[in-house]
């Protein structure tokens, strides 16, 4: 198990990788966060500007068979696109899609499972991510993947900190 920050990685099989992080959020926040384009939008690849990166695209049909397309765009005008379709969606536990990079910087198709586990008032979620084969699983380890998840889940937690502030009375 490696942490970065409050991110937790770990390789449950030869194919898959684990990011796990707790949330000071109810679950149902969570998965809103998740699932709304507006909120996706403030936190995924670091919300907003991240590293240069404008998050432009941001599209859900959030049922089985429904496509998701992220696209973001760097101040050179350069895209790095992605999307995929839902395969399982269970409301505020589980989210199951496909994931594919227009400009593929791994081979195959991932799977992605997306958990949601509330306990406390606290929310822990797992994304496991399953690969085509070991060697892309590593190859994927080795790359900044970590970080751009941990500032990720960091600007998430900001996100969730702001949506409980703005519920209270």
């Amino acid at each position: 198990m490696k942490n970065v920050g409050a991110l937790q990685i770990t390789t449950p099989s030869e194919r898959e990788i684990a990011m796990i992080r707790s949330f000071d959020a109810p679950r149902h926040l969570v998965y809103e966060a998740y699932t709304q384009p507006e909120l996706v939008k403030r936190w995924l690849g670091g919300g907003g500007d991240f590293g240069g990166w404008s998050f432009e695209v941001c599209e859900i049909d959030l049922q089985v068979g429904g496509k998701y397309r992220y696209v973001w765009r760097n101040v050179n005008g350069q895209e790095m696109g992605m999307g995929g379709v839902y395969l399982e969606i269970v409301p505020a536990e589980r989210i199951v899609n496909t994931e594919v990079f227009d400009q593929a910087w791994y081979d195959g198709e991932a799977e992605a499972t997306v958990e949601f586990v509330e306990k406390d008032g606290k929310t822990t979620v797992t994304q496991t991510m399953r690969y085509a084969s070991q060697e892309v699983r590593d190859a994927i380890l080795k790359s900044p993947m970590e970080t751009g998840v941990a500032a990720s889940y960091d600007k998430l937690e900001e996100v969730l900190a702001s949506s409980l502030a703005e519920a209270k009375p």
